[in-house]
């Protein structure tokens, strides 16, 4: 696989990427639709999406984006968004489900009362992936890419206690699970498009150690200013990339027409955290189909998203 990554002309083709005002979510939405595509920049804050918008159009000035507001952390607007999208009568070439919070030092909780990093980096998206499957299966050859972690190695799903309730709250096992999730999603999602004949590819990527705002972002809220957490200070001794590279799996999994289903992608150097995009080993615990299909259960049970009828 190259060092430099080239997304495959996407002329004609739509593509609605989470989290585009900043990070791998920006560098992606860049480079669909320097390639072509019509990108929606779906994001929290709409002046930080027009921002980014103004700054990709000054580079790339027939760039079609258009911002549009979503909130992963609240189920209601992630209705609205989904409801939006479906009203424009357009088929959905791709979905990125790039965006999510990072290691916040206190227990903090969604719109609906989820544990943050569970609500916003996997039940927002899961909820989101599976209100857009008739638009995605309205187009000739779909794709969902969701964003994973290197952590989700170290993630376990704790089905007596996913929203930290009983245990005492840890910010880097949260964000572990909720990654992990992320992974069993698009390895489920994967599944469930071959039983059912549905022509949709599902893959997932990690960034490795790309810098971006996700890593201070995260150990700022609900305080004045970052908690030096564990991972912040390993942080500062670890191989590192820029967003160009980081993004580069994101990218790969989700235009390349070597990517496979349920296939996943990170930097190929140095533990995973740095390099060319390579295949990357997915863990056993994201491997055992059962689990995955009691999880994407689990996840429709707290969001009261199911399967559409007009494609379940």
């Amino acid at each position: 696989m190259p060092t430099s990554y080239v997304v495959p002309d996407r002329t004609g083709q739509s593509a609605v990427v989470t989290g585009a005002n900043s990070g791998t979510g920006k560098e992606a939405a860049r480079r669909l639709a320097a390639a072509g595509a019509r990108v929606v920049m779906a994001v929290r804050t709409v002046a930080k999406g027009e921002q980014a918008r103004a700054e990709i159009l000054a580079r790339h000035p027939h760039a079609q984006l258009e911002v549009r507001r979503v909130d992963l952390a609240d189920l209601a607007s992630v209705e609205t968004f989904a409801d939006g999208i479906l009203a424009d009568g357009t088929p959905l070439d791709l979905l990125v489900n790039n965006a999510g919070v990072m290691a916040p030092p206190t227990r903090l909780t969604t719109a609906d009362g989820f544990e943050l990093q569970l609500g916003s980096n996997y039940l927002g998206p899961f909820a989101l992936t599976v209100r857009l499957l008739p638009a995605l299966l309205a187009a000739p050859a779909p794709r969902v890419t969701t964003m994973s972690s290197g952590m989700a190695n170290f993630g376990r799903i704790d089905f007596d206690d996913l929203q930290w309730e009983r245990r005492r709250y840890n910010p880097n096992r949260s964000y572990a699970q909720s990654k992990l999730a992320d992974l069993m999603l698009a390895r489920h999602l994967a599944d469930l498009a071959a039983e059912r004949g549905w022509n949709l590819l599902s893959t997932a990527a990690h960034p490795g150690y790309t810098v971006t705002n996700l890593q201070t972002a995260g150990a700022t809220l609900g305080r004045d200013k970052p908690e030096r957490t564990v991972m912040l200070r390993l942080g500062l001794l670890l191989p590192k990339q820029q967003v160009e590279e980081g993004t580069e799996p994101l990218l790969y999994a989700a235009t390349s027409p070597e990517a496979t289903a349920g296939g996943y992608y990170g930097p190929g150097r140095r533990f995973g955290l740095v390099g060319p995009t390579a295949t990357t080993r997915v863990t056993r615990r994201a491997l055992d189909t059962g689990t995955n299909r009691r999880l994407w259960a689990e996840s429709e049970r707290l969001t009261g998203v199911a399967l559409p009828a007009a494609v379940a």
